[in-house]
């Protein structure tokens, strides 16, 4: 209230206030000035009285501060000496300081030069113990050399023969020509590659009245062969297509034979002629019957006995697919084993029979007498019995329905059309096949037409009469694929075909497709027979097969590899040296001549076809045999495979006999670099690699900045000519060794895990080895096969995105598999690792070798694979049952058995431990 008055006065209480203000500011300074004044003044006084009391302490002459006696100065100059001895001191600490800092660097320094030196000691280790690996490697190759006094060998240096024949003494007869005295063999030395050159037909002057089709088929087959040379004066073997001719046939013998004595190198007498005369009829003429041929060669489906050369001339099967490839999904199955028909019959004399049939004498009646000339009458009397009893459903027909195909005196002709007869065959278990009346008809082009068709439906052939002459008869083993029975055991057939096993009669069946397949299917499989024949017969290696050449991709590398910290995961398995030598290649070219020599038989009655049919390998494996081709056959002839031993042996000697080997890596990539890049990194330091061959599958080429690791070994980098799955499977010339790594770019597999698939692919060199596992099951609602990739304890496929095969395979895959499967690859981009499987079990009749216990072998984060699509699985079971159809039946075996060592220290999961074997 007071100040609201003051305020409402005009202001007199803020006057006083500020009166207020001044005054307690005055106060202040007054106080401030005072305290300063004490603090100047009496502070100093109070310090000097300080001090001079000191001096005047007790102990005279002790004083500090105050004048100081001459007696006085060496206490001063004690104080000094004390000072210079402190800054001595600590001059002295300061280089000690430095001369310490100076010691320890120079430590550290010694300490790097010790880890250098441990290393380099550890290098010095490792290169003398390779060192004394590479010294015993050799002695033990020169001790192999030694007792074997087998040099090493190179591909053979061709020689050409001499343009001028010196000419062969005549033999006695024209029918008693053999390789001795009717070939001249100095025409195809060893190495001259076996030269063939083909006349062209359309050249001859017979050639405007040969058949079109078997004209154009002919001459596409010998444009596809290898040992086809246009060079006439250093060929070894002269080919000349004189049938089959145009109906009705125009040319009369004389012509005939005038006109092949008038040949340009015929020179005389027509040595190393093949005078090929193809069937497409089952009517054909005997062309060449009345027409002397000299010293040639004479292949063709019908000869007379007294026409034929045993061990020169040629059988041959007709040529029914001229110009197309037979249509797999036609063929039927080769199961169930037994169809409808026990056996089937239809045919036609045209001539009348010896003897009625109620007239016919009993074969006891005849067989005390002379023998009969004809046992048709009584092979018909004992077929209609069969028959007519019903013990078993079988159909005989000794009269078409229709007017029957022409065919030659004394054999049973034809009837109706050639799809219809395929589709009683299909029918048929067995194929009953009657040779021609008259003993002296060998071979026939009608019994021929009737072998080829039960072999291509799968009926097992039944020749009735052991005098008739098979195709290729002297090379072939037709026990294993058809049964010859003479005609005076024809009342015995009926319990010799229902006495045969079902798997003996698989086997047959199987056998038979091969034969089939291999010899007889088309125009190029009948020409690269007969070549293949003669070349055996004069022991003539096989050139080698045609190589993938490699288009390699130029690329930049020096980055240095990574460390793979699962590397390190290796417990203490001893994997083996790091080859610091140049690259060693698996040995070529060691069985190129004893291989045709030593091992005829068991190469044509022993091994597949393609190994004489088709050019053989640099590596010369032994394939399986042609009679286990499809059967149950031993597979390759290990070059290195024997004992492995157990423990630190097994690890020395790699699994095999073998002193030394490498393995080639093959790795399939699309547009991934970072992928690839990281897993060439993981096979940097990997023993026994020999190069890494990149197979660049995208169209477009790897980026120009890439920079690709460096891994101690080549990274060669190849293009491709299409993004195709089977470029994996390619035979390229840049893979020097038999042993092949297929594997995914973004397979992730550790160095002891490769290197012991690597070690059991060396004991079983003929299988597929691998980690990846799968298996196929019978589909009962829809009657099919489905692919099957849970775990199991049964599998039946490895997977090629992680697996060790031989590099013959890769040929077998390529140049001898049919195109359809890879057809089908294309299609589908699917389907390569299956197709890998079912002609390897095909071949082998052995399931693939599943190493390890690792159920997952992809990189972890990499991006989404084929194999993640959901269509990936439809995919492939389509093509299981399409590779099936192709094959006849599933080559594909079921196993228990996989392969692990006790080194592994594996660890298996709780419910997959009753699942496996091991070893």
């Amino acid at each position: 209230m007071t100040g609201y008055t003051m305020l409402r006065n005009g202001g007199v209480g803020n006057g006083g206030q500020t009166c207020m203000l001044r005054w307690s500011n005055r106060i202040r300074l007054t106080w401030l000035s005072c305290t300063l004044f004490i603090i100047l003044v009496f502070f100093p006084l109070i310090a000097h009285y300080y001090l001079a009391t000191l001096d005047e302490a007790d102990e005279a002459g002790k004083r500090i501060f105050g004048p100081r006696a001459g007696n006085e100065l060496c206490e001063v100059k004690h104080v000094l000496d004390l000072c210079r001895i402190r800054e001595s001191v600590s001059e002295e600490l300061l280089q000690l300081e430095a001369k310490r800092q100076e010691l320890n660097s120079e430590i550290a320094k010694l300490n790097l030069k010790i880890e250098a030196c441990k290393k380099s000691v550890e290098i010095a280790k490792q290169d003398l113990l390779q060192l004394k690996n590479v010294i015993s490697q050799t002695e033990h190759s020169y001790k192999e050399l030694m007792a074997q006094n087998q040099p090493r060998l190179s591909l053979p240096v061709r020689l050409l023969p001499d343009k001028d024949d010196a000419g062969l003494p005549p033999p006695r007869a024209a029918r008693a020509c053999r390789l001795h005295n009717c070939f001249d063999y100095s025409r195809c030395p060893l190495t001259s590659g076996f030269p063939v050159f083909v006349y062209d037909s359309d050249q001859l002057a017979f050639g405007s009245q040969l058949d079109p089709l078997v004209k154009q088929a002919f001459q596409a087959a010998a444009r596809a062969s290898v040992y086809v040379t246009e060079d006439a004066d250093v060929a070894c073997l002269y080919v000349v297509l004189v049938g089959e001719l145009q109906e009705p046939p125009a040319l009369r013998p004389a012509d005939l034979e005038r006109q092949l004595h008038a040949l340009p190198h015929w020179r005389a007498d027509g040595h190393n002629h093949v005078l090929i005369n193809l069937s497409r009829r089952s009517d054909t003429q005997n062309l060449l019957y009345n027409v002397s041929t000299g010293r040639a060669m004479v292949a063709q489906s019908t000869f007379y006995a007294a026409q034929f050369r045993p061990g020169f001339d040629l059988v041959l099967s007709p040529l029914v697919h001229a110009m197309s490839e037979p249509n797999f999904m036609e063929i039927p199955p080769q199961v169930p084993v037994k169809r409808k028909y026990l056996f089937t019959f239809q045919g036609e004399k045209i001539e009348s029979l010896r003897s009625s049939l109620q007239e016919a004498r009993s074969f006891e009646e005849e067989m005390e007498g002379d023998p009969p000339a004809d046992y048709d009458d009584r092979i018909i009397a004992t077929l209609k019995a069969v028959q007519d009893s019903k013990l078993d459903q079988v159909l005989v027909e000794f009269t078409c329905k229709h007017p029957p195909k022409p065919s030659l005196p004394t054999e049973w002709a034809l009837c109706g059309e050639r799809e219809d007869r395929l589709e009683l065959l299909k029918r048929s278990t067995f194929a009953l096949i009657v040779a021609p009346g008259d003993p002296r008809l060998l071979a026939s082009a009608g019994c021929a037409a009737r072998l080829f068709e039960a072999l291509e439906a799968g009926a097992v052939p039944v020749l009735l009469g052991e005098q008739v002459q098979l195709p290729y008869q002297d090379t072939l083993r037709w026990s294993e694929a058809a049964l010859v029975v003479p005609k005076p055991r024809v009342t015995e057939v009926h319990f010799l075909l229902r006495s045969l096993a079902d798997s003996d009669l698989l086997a047959m069946r199987r056998q038979g497709r091969f034969l089939w397949e291999t010899y007889f299917s088309t125009a190029d499989s009948i020409f690269n027979t007969v070549l293949a024949m003669i070349r055996t017969r004069i022991q003539i290696p096989a050139a080698p097969i045609r190589e993938e050449v490699a288009a390699e991709i130029p690329h930049r590398s020096g980055k240095a590899a990574g460390t793979d910290p699962n590397l390190a995961d290796n417990g203490d398995l001893d994997l083996g040296p790091v080859e610091t030598e140049p690259p060693y290649a698996s040995p070529k070219y060691l069985r190129n001549f004893t291989l045709t020599v030593t091992d005829l038989y068991r190469s044509w009655n022993s091994a597949p076809g393609p190994f004489h049919l088709f050019p053989h390998t640099p590596f010369d494996p032994v394939l399986p045999s042609e009679a286990k081709f499809l059967g149950s056959g031993t597979g390759f002839r290990p070059i290195g495979g024997g004992a492995g031993g157990s423990g630190k042996e097994f690890q020395a000697a790699l699994g095999g006999n073998v002193p030394r080997e490498q393995f080639t890596v093959v790795m399939l990539t699309y547009e991934r670099e970072e992928v690839l890049m990281n897993s060439l990194e993981r096979l940097n330091g990997l023993p026994y690699l020999n190069k890494v061959v990149v197979v660049w599958n995208s169209p477009k080429p790897p980026s120009e900045d890439l920079l690709w690791p460096d891994i101690g070994v080549p990274i060669l980098v190849v293009r491709t000519e299409k993004n195709s799955l089977n470029n994996r499977f390619l035979p390229w010339n840049e893979i020097e060794t038999e042993a092949v790594l297929s594997i995914d770019d973004d397979a992730h597999l550790r160095h002891d895990e490769i290197m012991f698939g690597f070690r059991v692919w060396r004991e079983a060199r003929d299988r597929i080895v691998g980690f990846p596992g799968r298996y196929h099951a019978w589909d009962v609602p829809h009657q099919s096969w489905l692919y099957n990739s849970n775990y199991s304890c049964e599998l039946s496929m490895v997977l090629t995105g992680a697996a060790f095969f031989h590099k013959y395979y890769a040929y077998l895959y390529s140049y001898v598999m049919p195109q359809a499967i890879r057809d089908m690859v294309d299609e589908y981009i699917n389907c390569e690792d299956i197709a890998m499987n079912f002609l390897v079990s095909h071949i082998t009749r052995k399931p693939p070798i599943k190493v390890t216990s690792r159920w997952t072998f992809r990189c972890p984060g990499c991006p989404q694979a084929l194999s993640h699509d959901d269509s990936h699985f439809h995919e492939r079971h389509k093509c299981i049952n399409f590779f099936v159809k192709v094959y006849g039946y599933m080559p594909l075996l079921y196993t228990q058995f996989r392969v692990d060592s006790v080194l592994f220290k594996t660890r298996l999961p709780h419910d997959k431990t009753k699942c496996f074997k091991f070893i």
